[in-house]
């Protein structure tokens, strides 16, 4: 099984997403994990009073340092990055560890019910698709498929299975490999759906729609599909496995003490069959 792991992503002070939902998943799944924070942020992205630290420097230097002691992971995944800086930075190094035979993992986060969040770089669309140009599965949600791809955004009524699948190959030729893309609506319906290369093979898997969602689940969910896709699962069995998971936490969750600021996921920890 592959064991060290290293997140790059955003840290959040306030609340559980990106790097605080990502880590408890993968570390109950049994993964050695290492992280590396893009941003500081007082609360998640969509927050009212957000206050934003830019960790750019301590990230050069982290990977500069890495480098020269001989540090090595066995995957790679990446979340928010905050400026073309960071990307270029990230790319690169993301790149050489591919050529390693590292498998990268990416997200590429611009927003989400098609709108940006806060303090994401006007440029970031131009620089995320380079980043994809570097994974081995891209996993963006329905809104930044449709920001990278220049696609329109059609949430209320959704996309039919054919336009789905027209979005899916678009995306396709930004990514070389596999694609994921979640929190669609296909036909009335929410759906998740994705291409994986090992197989050549599309697939699409429904969801029932539970809200209000807290923050941070769908970084709960990469969590789970990045653990398990590692562990051997193919990559449609793996997104299933991580959409049954945000559905059992958002239920178990309905009406816990400080839900609003994300699934205390720690409490829950149970529902992570290993």
């Amino acid at each position: 099984m592959t064991n060290k792991l290293l997140l790059i992503n955003s840290y959040i002070s306030c609340g559980k997403a990106g790097l605080g939902a990502m880590t408890p998943v993968l570390a109950h799944m049994g993964y050695d994990l290492y992280t590396l924070p893009t941003l500081l942020a007082s609360s998640s992205l969509d927050q009212d009073d957000l206050q934003l630290y830019d960790t750019t420097d301590s990230l050069e230097q982290a990977l500069r340092s890495w480098q020269d002691l001989g540090c090595g992971f066995d995957a790679i995944t990446t979340g928010f990055i905050g400026s073309e800086r960071q990307a270029k930075l990230v790319g690169l190094f993301c790149d050489a560890q591919r050529k390693a035979g590292i498998s990268v993992f990416v997200d590429p986060v611009l927003g989400t019910q098609g709108r940006r969040f806060r303090g994401i770089d006007k440029n970031a669309v131009n620089y995320l698709r380079q980043l994809l140009d570097v994974a081995d599965v891209a996993m963006p949600n329905y809104t930044e498929a449709c920001l990278l791809t220049g696609a329109p955004f059609a949430e209320a009524q959704g996309m039919s299975e054919t336009e789905a699948y027209r979005l899916l190959d678009c995306l396709r030729r930004m990514c070389p490999k596999s694609v994921v893309i979640s929190n669609t609506t296909v036909d009335g319906a929410g759906a998740v759906i994705g291409y994986d290369h090992e197989r050549d093979e599309r697939f699409l898997i429904g969801f029932e729609r539970l809200l209000p969602a807290p923050m941070g689940v769908t970084d709960i969910f990469y969590a789970a599909l990045v653990g398990k896709k590692l562990a051997g699962l193919t990559l449609e069995d793996a997104t299933a496995y991580g959409m049954h998971l945000v559905k059992d936490l958002i239920r178990k969750s309905q009406g816990a003490d400080g839900v609003s600021e994300g699934i205390p996921i720690e409490r829950y920890l149970g529902s992570l069959r290993r």
